[in-house]
């Protein structure tokens, strides 16, 4: 799907970054699996390259591209299922001991496991994921899956990686058990939209490293009905950002994801959506390590 099969993420104004030399690694994985609705999250990631290249450097405050943008290939996703999350899990370690911010593009939010399985294995140390998604996606497994795009974070946090989710609509009995059992932090969607909240406090507690993923669901139909399992209630564009940032102002990001976005056919305003969120994300990533300094 991509115009140009050269450029990377944001390639039609800036060169693809070396590997070494860049802050953030886009990692495209076009895996679909399991979804068990609308399908078409594997014409994500190349939906969103494309659209990337009628982004701004700009982002309206700073110029993320300057830290260096470096797309990897697409990762291969053909193989059984272990596979793929290996395959996953290597690129995304090749990123951190590049010395770059992986960000991964789905494809189903299965892709997350194997991200994480990379970041464990990555030596940068204890971590925990913050998670912006209608769903918990602590099923131990749905439709038999264990590796289904519902059961996502149950492999997360059985691999002892501490949870906190933002915006969860849709939660059955036995991820309720799941939140307890395993000391799973939340603020659900009614508190965070009802209350317009901006943002949160994590636990004293919790990992001074985070990864943050998004299932683009956890945005309001309005702003990405591009989704496989759409729940009416989410959050807004600009609470989402401001989330992350109260995040990243908290603790320190080490990568991010965005998943479960699929294209509709000749409504490019989401797809251009995904692109710029992502490279809105770079840029409080940016700015805040900026002022670190």
């Amino acid at each position: 799907m991509i115009a140009n099969a050269n450029a990377g993420f944001l390639g039609s104004e800036v060169e693809n970054t070396p590997a070494t030399q860049a802050r953030f690694h886009i990692i495209p994985v076009p895996f679909e699996r399991t979804t068990s609705y609308g399908g078409g999250t594997r014409e994500g990631p190349g939906a969103i390259l494309e659209a990337s290249q009628q982004l701004e450097t700009w982002d309206g405050e700073s110029n993320p591209s300057l830290l260096g943008i470096h797309t990897q290939v697409s990762v291969a996703v053909d193989g059984d299922v272990e596979a793929v999350m290996e395959a996953i899990a290597v690129a995304t370690e090749a990123a951190v001991r590049a010395g770059a911010m992986p960000v991964a593009i789905g494809g189903e939010h299965t892709v997350t496991c194997g991200v994480v399985r990379g970041l464990l294995r990555s030596g940068i140390g204890p971590f925990g994921v913050v998670q912006i998604d209608a769903h918990a996606d602590l099923r131990d497994r749905y439709e038999g899956n264990p590796y289904s795009h519902a059961s996502v974070m149950r492999r997360v946090v059985e691999d002892g990686v501490p949870l906190f989710q933002l915006g969860v609509r849709a939660c059955c009995e036995e991820e309720l058990r799941a939140r307890r059992d395993f000391g799973v932090g939340a603020i659900d969607a009614r508190e965070l939209v009802v209350g317009h909240q901006m943002s949160l406090e994590l636990p004293a507690d919790f990992p001074e490293q985070v990864f943050f993923t998004v299932d683009v669901d956890g945005l309001d139909p309005s702003v990405f009905p591009g989704t496989g399992t759409p729940v009416p209630g989410g959050l807004g564009w600009y609470q989402t950002l401001a989330l992350f940032e109260s995040v990243a102002r908290q603790r320190r990001i080490i990568g991010f994801d965005v998943m479960e976005f699929a294209p509709i056919p000749g409504f490019h305003a989401y797809e251009f959506a995904a692109a710029q969120l992502i490279y809105k994300f770079m840029g409080i990533c940016q700015r805040i390590e900026a002022a670190a300094v």
